[in-house]
């Protein structure tokens, strides 16, 4: 090919930048389905991004992962949902439980009524069509999660849930979550995905003043905030305070994002039904 006929990365670049100025898609982002969190990180996920979402125990960090893979692959982007904690059909009862704003509990035993069932059969309908592949977290670190997404040669985003469940070898725990950390980083560059990861905070006091996570809670040597280009913690402080109408509401912690800016967005979790929303765009 001659020079001439070659096209430069600038040129691919702007050309985005211009389809997008038009009114189209990107390409390169994956949209969370979260408005508000979509609008911080210029768009979404971006491909070739590696994500963090830490959190304290029970805060729903699987659930709101979980929901992001949902709604990536509700607007058609190739998706993958791979857990280590739970198994897949456990994984499509919450999946329904979210989209059809259900608990699990009714879901199971079948006792829900006219309404929910409905929204319920409505919410499978949508799955079918537009699910994320959901396949259990294979044993192996980082090297068996390439192979698993380089089955799919289209995949554009995919979540593991957790850092913890991947990491193993001889090494110490914290030795391993770095060099995870590391690995991931560069298979999300190398495969051109958008990679989530949930983590948890093995660093979290409770017994401090601001219990909101911070960088330093993920541990792992530091690894993760030096790995990350974003980094996302949940705070509900109902867990640590209940009552003082608190219930529900959540922080969720832009606590680092290298190509944007940091902060939080507000949003509401409906316990019952292991469901976030946008509290300005509770619809979605």
């Amino acid at each position: 090919m001659s020079r001439r006929a070659e096209i430069s990365p600038l040129s691919l670049l702007m050309r985005r930048v211009d389809a997008i100025a038009d009114g189209g898609r990107s390409s390169e982002s994956i949209p969370t389905g979260f408005p508000s969190l979509d609008k911080m990180l210029g768009g979404g996920i971006r491909r070739g991004d590696l994500v963090v979402l830490g959190g304290d125990v029970g805060s729903g960090k699987s659930a709101l992962a979980l929901a992001i893979a949902l709604r990536a692959a509700q607007e058609g982007r190739a998706t993958a949902f791979l857990s280590g904690e739970m198994s897949v059909d456990r994984v499509m009862e919450r999946a329904l439980a979210i989209e059809g704003r259900a608990r699990i509990d009714d879901i199971r035993r079948g006792a829900m009524d006219e309404a929910t069932r409905a929204s319920v059969g409505a919410a499978a309908v949508r799955l079918r069509d537009n699910a994320p592949l959901m396949d259990r977290l294979p044993s192996g670190g980082a090297d068996v999660v390439r192979d698993e997404l380089r089955r799919s040669p289209s995949m554009e985003f995919a979540v593991v849930d957790s850092l913890q469940a991947l990491a193993w070898g001889p090494r110490t725990q914290d030795e391993e979550l770095a060099a995870t950390a590391r690995q991931l980083k560069t298979l999300a560059i190398d495969l051109n995905v958008g990679l989530l990861v949930t983590a948890h905070l093995p660093l979290h006091q409770r017994d401090r003043r601001d219990l909101r996570p911070q960088l330093d809670d993920f541990g792992a040597l530091g690894a993760l905030k030096q790995q990350a280009d974003v980094v996302l913690s949940l705070f509900r402080e109902e867990m640590y305070q209940s009552g003082n109408g608190v219930e529900g509401a959540t922080e969720l912690l832009v606590n680092k994002n290298r190509n944007g800016v940091t902060g939080y967005v507000d949003l509401y979790f409906y316990k019952q039904w292991m469901r976030f929303e946008d509290m300005l765009d509770p619809d979605r």
